[in-house]
């Protein structure tokens, strides 16, 4: 069986205009910064399109399904809640600096769970940039100055990006999206952002958005890394692993040739994310699915073997 999700798509100040077509797309929402293919945030939960599911939102059927859906051992851990959020995100204008808490901050401070990620960046500007990380060794009394005299970016590492490029982001590294960038984001279920710093940006009110210097001084890891972005090679025909960590597994396949893969030891969940191309993917038990560009499918733990034919690069991402 194969799941497949109405788009959550979310308007907002920086969002651009690639999500629309880019998901062949009938609408004419403007500024469409997000578009939420996978979530299980409460409030924000992705419907089912088609199916027998047809119309249920996410954690309805996880409810149902249980382990069947997500693995036994995650199920078993994690009970209904999803443990991952997809996004597709068009940055039209600089996002905010931002961190996430770890798991064990975040229960410190009340939040729930905390947020690791990872972004593949897709066709974005040829100017498009991004932070990621620091480039120097700072105390939290420097980063909370630096926030207050406008020069926390100084201390940022700045990447010029293109497609293909891959960053993981665990919790407590510091990072922004900036304008030009398109990108998908993997993470784990979560909603929980610290804004460090906005440009001293108002909004449509005069107002500056609020934000949330301390909790982001008690989230931030400060170490500094020599390169934050992924090394990886690039291979057709076969699974190359992008990000492995405790919260996800995402690996990049880019296929002119059919290949079955074979999730009969795992245990878990398994999303697959079109960037580019069409082609079917047909499961163990004879479900078939047309997969193209700008498609999210979802196969539950059940799911032995998937056939891909085609022409296509994708993503996939289980835990």
């Amino acid at each position: 069986m194969f799941i497949q999700f109405k788009p959550l798509l979310k308007t907002t100040l920086w969002g651009g205009d690639k999500i629309i077509p880019f998901k062949h797309l009938q609408s004419d929402e403007q500024q469409v910064g997000e578009s939420w293919e996978i979530s299980g945030v409460k409030g924000s939960e992705t419907v089912v399109s088609g199916g027998p599911y047809d119309g249920c939102k996410l954690n309805d059927v996880l409810a149902e399904m249980k382990g069947r859906l997500v693995g036994e051992e995650k199920y078993r851990r994690s009970g209904n809640e999803f443990p991952l959020l997809v996004k597709f995100i068009d940055a039209r204008q600089d996002l905010s600096i931002q961190v996430h808490p770890d798991d064990e901050t975040a229960a410190r401070q009340g939040k729930g769970h905390g947020k690791s990620e990872m972004w593949y960046i897709m066709d974005s500007a040829p100017d498009a940039k991004l932070y990621c990380g620091l480039n120097r060794k700072i105390t939290p009394e420097q980063y909370e100055k630096m926030v207050a005299d406008d020069t926390i970016t100084n201390a940022l590492a700045q990447y010029m990006v293109k497609e293909g490029d891959v960053f993981f982001l665990p919790a407590g590294r510091i990072h922004s999206i900036c304008a030009g960038c398109f990108l998908v984001e993997i993470q784990q279920t979560s909603d929980v952002t610290y804004r460090i710093y906005d440009y001293k940006r108002k909004d449509k009110n005069g107002n500056y958005r609020e934000l949330h210097t301390r909790e982001a001084a008690e989230s931030i890891h400060y170490h500094v890394e020599r390169d934050y972005r992924t090394d990886y090679v690039a291979r057709r025909n076969q699974g190359v692993t992008l990000v492995q960590c405790p919260h996800f597994c995402t690996a990049l396949y880019d296929l002119d040739e059919p290949m079955t893969l074979d999730y009969s030891e795992l245990d878990s969940l398994v999303i697959l994310i079109c960037l580019n191309g069409s082609g079917t993917l047909t499961d163990d038990e004879g479900n078939t699915v047309t997969f193209q560009t700008g498609d999210t499918i979802l196969a539950p733990a059940t799911t032995q073997t998937i056939q891909v034919e085609g022409t296509v690069r994708f993503l996939e991402t289980y835990v």
